[in-house]
């Protein structure tokens, strides 16, 4: 690799199109941080992004379909150990609350971070609930899919922040503040 084509310290080379060096003023700033499955494509909606965006959705979209035809035979399976309605109906309700609690803190995720003292609890004691509710989780990504790269509004958002504070420090930097003239210099007063 030549000197131009390695990556700047401390980010990893993803490889593919939405990983090439930006030209212009975004290249000496803070850089974006890569959506799963669309890295930084959603930056200027290039790099095949509608076409990603189009992946995202029918690909959700079949493997929520499949998870539910697998939670279908699973559901069979109890009918033929016939271990009743009240067991039929609870294992229904689990899943479908599962999976609506499971939509929404994928949804969440998208539009918003988590603190960072919620964080660490929550994703530990969610992590059951989410493969539960798998089927919602998926169908979060297909409907964002629809609208946008899921969380690239977030994402968007926290890139505009850090270029603005980044264009604010660097604009308060330029020149030597030591080689500046004061604005209202004081000059001795002629005495008598």
């Amino acid at each position: 690799m030549s000197d131009e084509q390695t990556p700047p310290p401390g980010r990893p080379d993803a490889g593919g199109p939405e990983s090439g060096p930006e030209s212009g003023p975004e290249s000496d700033g803070p850089q974006p941080e890569p959506i799963r499955f669309f890295g930084t494509t959603w930056v200027h909606h290039d790099g095949g992004y509608p076409l990603r965006r189009a992946g995202v959705a029918v690909g959700s979209l079949a493997l929520a379909a499949a998870g539910a035809v697998v939670l279908r035979f699973a559901f069979q399976g109890l009918e033929i150990a016939a271990v009743g309605p009240f067991v039929g109906i609870l294992v229904v309700a689990g899943f479908a609350i599962c999976s609506a609690l499971a939509f929404r803190r994928t949804w969440d995720g998208f539009v918003r971070r988590p603190g960072s003292s919620a964080a660490g609890a929550a994703d530990s004691s969610g992590q059951s609930l989410m493969l539960i509710g798998f089927i919602g989780s998926l169908l979060a990504y297909f409907c964002r899919s629809l609208v946008e790269a899921p969380g690239e509004r977030l994402h968007r958002a926290e890139y505009a922040e850090a270029r603005e504070r980044h264009e604010r420090r660097r604009s308060t930097r330029t020149g030597n503040p030591a080689a500046r003239k004061p604005k209202n210099p004081r000059r001795p007063r002629n005495r008598r």
